[in-house]
């Protein structure tokens, strides 16, 4: 005997399957487009035809497309929001709690109230790296601000490729399909190493993760100054790490306990500088005497260290009007390059005075 299946009970019954919530990308598949041409053709988007507009606004009104933000923008209301996404990876990179990150959030949020703007920060785990649009795909946001490259470089590129609108804090690399906005890395990584073999030393480690795009750079300076200087760096000197205070003071440790002779350090980051001079104090290792020490953001934290923190200064304030700057200048149909925030080096008393 043959079995049928039972119908399926009417909506709102128990055991009802709720429909699908519609999303852009189903506007855009149907409409054959583009998910940022919907977008733009939701909020009135004066650069896209009068027809492309109206062909895509009634297919969204027909399918009853209404979903939040989206329902605004087919009452006419312009999205005023922008995300800002932070990729968190647990146990290796900057956590969304680093102070150099909060600094920066607060710099973009500040140049987006001044522009009319308002923020929605989003954390998304490596695993969940296609989330980091998920604000805009679902018409929450206008726009991202991708915090970091991480190594999602390629990840990044595709995004790009679909046509989604953002914009990225990080470094300048090749084959790069997206807009980014970062500071002069090799610059800084020279400037500090610069000073620190100015000021009498030889034997500099340096603290950071190379494989990490900016601090690639940075370790790249770092080498660069050395060599000018007729130096080989020593290999032993180079100490991988996450962007963990605690990360910092085991290295200064297992230096010190291996027999590594070593007279600086170069952090690339305030929180591992910081750290490691906590470190060499509980060493006995007097800083700058014995040992000198240079950091790289240049963090309220740096000048509040003993002692005070020598570090490379990164703008944030241009940082995070250039992010929103050019966010803005894409959304509106203008072409916009990668930019290059020049570096500088912050003296203070972590480090000798040159001869």
């Amino acid at each position: 005997m043959t079995r049928t299946k039972p119908p399926a009970p009417p909506a709102g019954e128990p055991g009802a399957r709720k429909p699908s919530r519609l999303q852009m990308a189903d506007i855009a598949r149907l409409a054959n487009v583009s998910i940022s041409t919907v977008s733009r053709a939701l909020s009135n988007h004066p650069r896209l035809s009068e027809q492309t507009r109206e062909r895509i606004n009634e297919l969204a009104r027909s399918l009853n497309y209404s979903a939040d933000a989206g329902a605004q923008m087919l009452r006419g209301k312009r999205l005023n929001t922008v995300a800002v996404a932070f990729p968190y990876h647990p146990q290796q990179r900057q956590h969304f709690r680093d102070p150099f990150f909060l600094a920066l959030i607060g710099r973009i949020g500040d140049a987006l109230i001044d522009r009319g703007y308002s923020m929605l920060v989003v954390g998304v785990e490596e695993a969940q790296f296609e989330r980091i649009t998920a604000a805009y795909d679902t018409r929450q946001a206008i726009g991202t601000i991708l915090l970091g490259q991480e190594n999602y470089h390629r990840r990044i590129n595709e995004l790009a490729v679909r046509g989604v609108p953002f914009v990225v804090w990080g470094a300048r690399l090749r084959d790069q399909l997206y807009c980014t906005v970062g500071s002069d890395n090799l610059l800084g990584g020279r400037l500090a190493t610069e000073h620190l073999l100015a000021a009498g030393a030889r034997r500099i480690a340096f603290f950071g993760d190379p494989t990490l795009s900016e601090i690639a750079q940075r370790h790249e300076g770092w080498i660069a100054a050395q060599q000018a200087r007729g130096l080989t760096p020593d290999p032993r000197l180079v100490r991988p790490m996450p962007f963990e205070a605690e990360a910092a003071r085991r290295e200064v440790d297992r230096l010190i306990e291996d027999g590594v002779d070593f007279d600086a350090v170069f952090a690339a980051s305030d929180v591992l500088a910081v750290a490691a001079l906590s470190a060499l104090k509980s060493h006995g290792r007097r800083v700058p005497e014995d040992v000198q020490v240079v950091g790289f953001d240049d963090i309220p934290l740096a000048a509040q260290a003993s002692p005070a923190l020598t570090t490379v200064r990164q703008d944030l304030e241009a940082a995070g009007r250039a992010l929103v700057d050019l966010l803005l200048a894409a959304l509106d149909g203008q072409a916009i390059e990668p930019l290059i925030l020049p570096t500088t080096l912050v003296v203070r008393d972590s480090t000798r005075t040159p001869a």
